[in-house]
């Protein structure tokens, strides 16, 4: 039988199981009941505010019957009964200390290794069977982008691709953008040019969070795509130097664009962007987006400057990337947070047409883990 116990204050218990001892406030796990009264059956939503519930909640008694955990909470003499599973699963007596940059398990930082395990879907497998779709989705959570071949040779045809996941986020390019050469272009992503890995649109907040590029037309010499682990990026400037990490961690760069009539978009994010525990949560590079740095102490913005053209340098090392090229029929979806995107320069001749649009990781996250929770036995 699990042992459990009850602290003579009442304001928390201790829980032993097999796993170990761990705490819980009477507060918290009040707020966290899962009874008809302060949780809607159909969708798990509260029912209550937290001024619903006794400040001064206290547990008057517990105790473990199989594997639930009945508590008694005064003064409003409730018993609610907790599944050990979920106690454990959501336990916050724990050690919470990491260092700056730590990324959960569910995300796998990654280099040129990559190259010959790119994520990759089928269209028709992805349309049709939730499993490989599960998968696939899967495996784009975990690297920040995947590519999906044998799609139809279609203008519009990228929709199809977010509507494997999520929905469109119109910007003001429009539900989607065409990626080839222009004359007098408006951005330089329009021309032959190559270009640095760059992630999209951090002028905007928030910031689109998927791009998905599709390819229409590839007969012109060169114009492969690159991808790089921004993640692993920032991980490898830290690790050579915990001073650049930190000064681009700490300030806000800021960003502008303003290349068309009656648009001027502006943010102040840093590069480097932690949660305050620390968890690495997003990158933001793009030299061609970068407006003038105020926001670095005059003291630090040598050390600034200094951080910022080595990230560039590490981006721009080749061991950090994985290239492919897209032929007519194939996109790749990539996680903008994450993941910096690039392309060789191409040649005049011949012909490179993409499609491009934005969409939101959230609805790409809850399309997988709905898929996951929907068939246990295939999750990872």
């Amino acid at each position: 039988m699990t042992d459990v116990t009850v602290e003579d204050f009442g304001s928390s218990l201790a829980l032993t199981t097999a796993q170990g001892t761990r705490r819980f406030h009477a507060i918290w796990l009040r707020d966290n009941a899962s009874d008809p009264e302060t949780r809607a059956p159909g969708n798990n939503q509260r029912l209550i505010a937290l001024r619903d519930i006794p400040a001064d909640t206290r547990i008057a008694h517990a105790d473990v019957s199989g594997n639930t955990l009945s508590v008694t909470f005064v003064p409003e003499d409730k018993t609610v009964a907790f599944d050990l599973a979920w106690l454990d699963a959501h336990a916050y007596d724990r050690d919470h200390s990491q260092p700056r940059g730590w990324v959960g398990p569910e995300i796998e930082p990654w280099d040129s290794g990559l190259m010959d395990r790119v994520p990759t879907g089928d269209f028709a497998a992805l349309s049709q069977e939730n499993a490989a779709l599960q998968d696939w989705l899967g495996q784009v959570t975990r690297y920040g982008f995947g590519k999906v071949v044998n799609g139809p040779v279609e203008e519009g045809a990228l929709f199809k691709i977010v509507d494997l996941f999520g929905h469109v986020r119109e910007t003001n390019y429009g539900r989607l953008f065409e990626v080839r050469t222009e004359v007098n272009p408006t951005n330089l992503a329009f021309t032959g040019l190559g270009l640095q890995a760059h992630t999209d649109n951090p002028y905007r907040d928030p910031v689109p969070t998927v791009q998905v590029l599709y390819c229409l037309e590839s007969s012109a010499a060169g114009g492969e795509n690159m991808v790089v682990d921004g993640f692993a990026a920032a991980r490898r400037l830290r690790k050579e130097n915990p001073a650049y990490f930190d000064v681009l961690a700490d300030h806000c760069a800021r960003f502008e664009y303003a290349g068309e009539a009656g648009v001027c978009l502006t943010s102040r994010r840093p590069m480097i962007e932690l949660a305050p525990d620390g968890e690495l949560i997003g990158v933001r590079f793009n030299n061609r987006s970068l407006a003038a740095v105020t926001d670095v102490p005059f003291d630090k913005m040598a050390t600034y400057y200094a951080a910022y053209r080595r990230l560039g340098e590490i981006i721009d090392d080749e061991a950090m990337e994985v290239t492919f090229r897209l032929n007519p029929g194939e996109a790749f979806v990539v996680d903008n947070t994450r993941v910096l995107h690039a392309r060789k320069g191409y040649s005049g001749s011949g012909t490179r047409w993409l499609q491009g649009c934005y969409a939101d990781m959230d609805g790409l996250r809850s399309t997988h883990d709905a898929l996951r929770r929907e068939m246990p036995e295939a999750a990872e």
